[in-house]
């Protein structure tokens, strides 16, 4: 660890002072930290609508450089806030109230892969897809898969435990990190985990993975990696209802099947990517069902012959099959562009992340179009239906007065139906900053106690990506005073403030 000089002077706590710059100046070098305000902007906000200004930004290069800025942070007790590729959707990596962001874009090296053992050592901010890629040609593959996979870095999905639409029979990160090198609070390394599944004592590699940046900073991450399926088959069913639709999912996994992926795309969505990618999904339907198997060769195909029957009896009017890896492939990048398509339709969407109960995706998709018809928005879906994970976004322009108030108005109400039906308020997005005050909800006061003991046993304290997860800070309190206010206004009193 880089051994620093002491401070030159005695300084108020708690700001990024020049005297803070300058030292982590001179410990990473000029050329890897940015301070000035036209600097800055670019880092006020990820993939979500929430803002914050950091006061520095640190591109670190190795485990040393972390720790470095962590120390530096640490001394003058400046919140530190680690950021990935900045596509995420809770405001994980916004600096809301200030401090410095430790943006790991460029700790990008695949440090080992082991064909034997299935695993890789990799730096957080190797992109997801680039993982998968280089060990495709061993027949390879690294199953978590979000829909920005193109952009989005494993450290990113470390943090927030990033899900996509390959987890539903092979789960989320949590089930493919197998250890962790982390940058504690005040600097010092530590390994949680290691090489393989089973080791000794209790799982803090488990614990940190979904932390969201709260308990420390991931330096080095081991996961494991999947054999490549000897037989993929990828149907797409068209229907004329969203919820025959819903009805198709259920019945599928009610069958005994458990596909790779089970998506759903409505009405909104269609509009949005078939004019740009022209994948064949007709205008006019409600709902797409992309459904996708994987293993042997002769079950797959025996599994196909069973989903096509199921979607048949809930009133498919088409359905087929990708004739080969270019179909497949085109019906896969619509999906997964098929959020940043919106901009065609509106100039801002708000994406929201709840799970449901599969049984309850008819009902509850049915309240979700009824809410955003309330407050005046339009609503597309596209999500992981056979996780019941919903992605509902409300498309809105944000230079119409007021109009952001009822889409967070709109977006609580929803959330608080997942809730409700049995559901959760995060399914692969995380809590952040924009679900924090939502947490009571699912958990009561006992149970925040025990993970405000767990954060405190890594020594994080207030300062480590302070106001995600957790309403700790006071100075989140004074953040989201307004946010809160709307909220509480649409949702109830019993709101977690």
């Amino acid at each position: 660890m880089t051994e620093l000089p002491p401070p030159e002077r005695p300084l108020p706590k708690g700001a990024v002072t020049r005297q803070v710059v300058r030292e982590l100046e001179r410990a990473l070098g000029k050329e890897r930290v940015l301070s000035t305000p036209e600097e800055l902007i670019a880092y006020e906000f990820d993939g979500t609508i929430e803002r914050g200004t950091p006061q520095a930004v640190v591109f670190p290069e190795s485990t040393e450089h972390v720790a470095a800025a962590v120390q530096i942070a640490h001394r003058f007790d400046v919140p530190v806030i680690p950021r990935g590729a900045g596509t995420g959707l809770s405001g994980g990596a916004v600096a809301a109230i200030g401090g410095i962001i430790v943006a790991l874009a460029r700790m990008k090296r695949i440090l080992e892969i082991d064909a034997v053992n299935r695993i890789a050592v990799v730096e957080p901010g190797v992109v997801n897809l680039d993982l998968t890629k280089a060990v495709a040609p061993l027949g390879l593959y690294y199953a978590p898969d979000p829909s920005s996979q193109r952009a989005c870095t494993i450290g990113g999905n470390v943090a927030e435990n990033a899900g996509g639409p390959h987890c539903l029979a092979h789960g989320a990160t949590t089930n493919h990190v197998l250890g962790v090198e982390v940058v504690l609070a005040d600097g010092e390394v530590a390994w949680l985990g290691g090489r393989t599944r089973d080791v000794p004592g209790y799982d803090l590699a488990g614990a940190f993975v979904g932390s969201e940046g709260t308990l420390g900073i991931a330096t080095k991450i081991v996961v494991r990696l999947m054999r490549t399926p000897e037989s993929t088959r990828t149907l797409l069913a068209v229907f004329d209802s969203v919820d025959d639709a819903s009805n198709a999912v259920s019945a599928t996994i009610g069958a005994g099947i458990l596909p790779t992926a089970l998506e759903m795309m409505d009405k909104n969505i269609i509009a949005a990517i078939e004019p740009v990618l022209h994948a064949g999904f007709p205008l006019d339907a409600e709902a797409i069902l992309l459904i996708e198997v994987e293993g042997l060769e002769e079950a797959t195909v025996e599994q196909a012959d069973v989903i096509h029957g199921i979607c048949h009896s809930n009133n498919a009017r088409e359905i087929r099959i990708a004739v080969g890896q270019a179909d497949r492939d085109l019906l896969w990048a619509a999906r997964k562009t098929s959020i940043s398509a919106l901009g065609r339709l509106y100039p801002n969407y708000y994406v929201l992340d709840g799970v449901v109960p599969r049984t309850r995706l008819p009902a509850v998709l049915r309240e979700v179009y009824a809410i955003s018809a309330k407050y005046g928005l339009d609503v597309a879906n596209v999500f992981h239906a056979g996780d019941g994970n919903l992605h509902p976004n409300l498309l809105f322009d944000d230079r119409i007065p007021g109009t952001t108030a009822r889409v967070l108005e709109a977006g609580a109400e929803i959330m608080r139906l997942c809730v409700d039906v049995g559901g959760s308020i995060t399914g692969e997005h995380g809590v952040g900053l924009e679900k924090r005050d939502f947490l009571a909800w699912i958990f009561d006061d006992t149970d925040l106690a025990v993970m405000g003991r767990l954060k405190a046993a890594f020594k994080a304290g207030e300062n480590y990506n302070p106001c995600k997860a957790f309403p700790t800070h006071k100075g989140c309190g004074e953040l989201s005073q307004a946010h809160v206010a709307r909220v509480a206004a649409a949702v109830g009193a019993d709101v977690y403030v």
